[in-house]
This record gives structure tokens, C-alpha cells and sequence, in this order.
């Protein structure tokens, strides 16, 4: 990221995380924070998805009523227990951290899930624009075989849709994406937020669905210290009535509109700690 400027960071979070970001967005803005006028967006995963509807010319109204339409047809997904042992497992994983990635994506590429044409067009519908906006923005995502991690942005020549659906591409859940001839998977397999890719910033807003990691270095509250006690910053996740409405499966379509409502709701509660970094 350039030197300065105020930057936001949306972590990952399933379904229920792009509806709890996009209602907390739309709430913040009704009070004057506008945090879409970033200068530089870092979305993960969900976040992914989020980064890319408020970077395009997409109303936040518009996307907050989005998410409050009943969601008939979505098939609510599962991440089953034996999937999240593969997931602690890696994230426990000592020693190499690539090798450790390398593991899960392999797993990946034999999962049995939807086509990944599928799936690819589920997030394309996702997306109001397909173009990469003027503003600087990084999807992050993890090379399945090798567990190297890669960050789309407008310079790397890769369509928005396909970067955003391999930020979106949940190991064991959905397929991996083809991008050149590599295979990628969700950036949250290497951090739930990338908040570290906001070095450079004097400013930052870190929305995080969920802050848990097994490994310390990965919770964003230390890739934020990483980044240097002169950046102004403030981490918001959601409260205990988000964490309700949100419910336990990220992945059930049936909690976004409970989600959406509560990510409004609790835009008041961090309004001013949002406000001390951002103006």
C-alpha cells in the first residue's frame, strides 16, 4: 500500500459476515462515516465480496436491503467437524506456514462440491459492477497446491469476479478457482482479516466478523500492532447481539437479514471510536 491515507479492512466471516459488514456500513454512514471513501480496501473472504459492492458505484441502502430479502433458493452450507479439525490443524501446524496451507488446499482439490462454474456465477450475481474500482483494492487468496499467498488487485491482470470468488472459495465447502492455471482457495485460510496488507496507512478501520486464530500473530489486533504505534486504528467485531443474530453457521443464508439488522443496530455502540480514527 502507498505511503498514508485512511484504510479499511473487511475480514471474512461466511454469509452472515458480508450481511453483518454491509448493515454496520450502512450504518455508519447514516451517522457520517462513510468508511466506502477509503483510500485503500482490503477484503478477505467475505469481506471480499463487501470490499467489492461498496468500491463500485452499489448505494449502501441498496445493499443493506439486499441482505434483508428472504433467501429463498440459497442452500445453507455447513463446515462439517471434520473439516474444522483440517482447519485448526493447519493453523496449528508448526514450522512452515506454507507447507501448512499446502495441506488443506490439497484436501480442497479432492473435496467433492458444486461445480466451480457453479459457483463462480453465484458470486458474479453477487457483484452490482465487474470492474476493478479507482480505489486501491487487495483480495487476498491462497494457492491450493503450494499454499503461497496471492493478492489480486487491478495490476494483476485477473477479472474482479474470479478474484473475488477465490477469496470467497472456503476449503472442503466450495471448489477451489482456476486463475492462470493454478488453483486458489479463501484468503482466510492465511488470516481472517490480512489487516497486515494495510502497512503503510496512518488511518485504519479493521470490521472483523470474527477475530479468533489459533496462532496469536494471525488476530488482528497483532497484525495491527505490526503495523506501528503511529497508525491511528480500531477493530470492530460483533457484539453479543450480532453474535446472536448471526447465529453458529456463518455459512446459513437464513441468518443474513437478522445479521444485516443487528450490524445497523450496533453501528451507534463504535460510532465515535470509528469516528476518532477516521476524521
Amino acid at each position: 500500500m502507498d505511503s498514508g491515507g485512511r484504510a479499511l479492512v473487511l475480514g471474512g466471516g461466511g454469509v452472515t459476515g458480508v450481511a453483518w459488514e454491509t448493515g454496520l456500513l450502512r450504518g455508519l454512514a447514516e451517522l457520517g462515516l462513510d468508511l466506502s471513501a477509503a483510500d485503500v480496501v482490503v477484503g478477505t473472504s467475505a469481506g471480499s465480496t463487501v470490499a467489492a459492492q461498496i468500491t463500485s458505484s452499489a448505494r449502501l441502502d441498496e445493499l443493506h436491503e439486499a441482505q434483508l430479502r428472504e433467501a429463498s433458493g440459497e442452500i445453507a452450507a455447513h463446515l462439517s467437524p471434520a473439516a474444522l479439525v483440517r482447519f485448526v490443524a493447519a493453523s496449528a501446524w508448526p514450522g512452515d506456514r506454507e507447507r501448512a496451507r499446502a495441506w488443506l488446499g490439497r484436501a480442497a482439490l479432492r473435496a467433492d462440491t458444486v461445480p466451480e462454474a457453479e459457483r463462480r456465477a453465484v458470486i458474479e450475481q453477487r457483484l452490482p459492477h465487474h470492474d476493478w474500482p479507482r480505489q486501491r483494492l487487495s483480495i487476498p487468496a491462497v494457492d491450493a497446491e503450494t499454499g503461497s499467498v496471492r493478492v489480486f488487485d487491478d495490476d494483476s491482470g485477473v477479472p474482479l469476479v474470479d478474484a473475488v470468488a477465490a477469496s470467497c472459495a472456503v476449503p472442503l465447502v466450495w471448489p477451489p478457482v482456476t486463475i492462470g492455471g493454478r488453483r486458489y482457495v479463501d484468503g482466510g485460510v492465511r488470516s481472517a482479516t490480512n489487516a497486515d496488507l494495510a502497512a503503510g496507512c496512518e488511518r485504519l478501520v479493521v470490521i472483523a466478523p470474527t477475530t479468533a486464530a489459533v496462532r496469536r500473530a494471525d488476530r488482528p489486533a497483532a497484525q495491527v500492532a505490526a503495523l506501528g504505534g503511529a497508525v491511528r486504528s480500531v477493530i470492530v467485531s460483533p457484539g453479543s447481539a450480532a453474535k446472536k443474530a448471526m447465529g453458529r453457521n456463518p455459512l446459513d443464508p437464513a441468518r443474513r437479514g437478522p445479521a444485516a439488522r443487528a450490524g445497523r443496530a450496533q453501528a451507534p455502540e463504535i460510532a465515535e471510536q470509528v469516528r476518532a480514527v477516521w476524521t
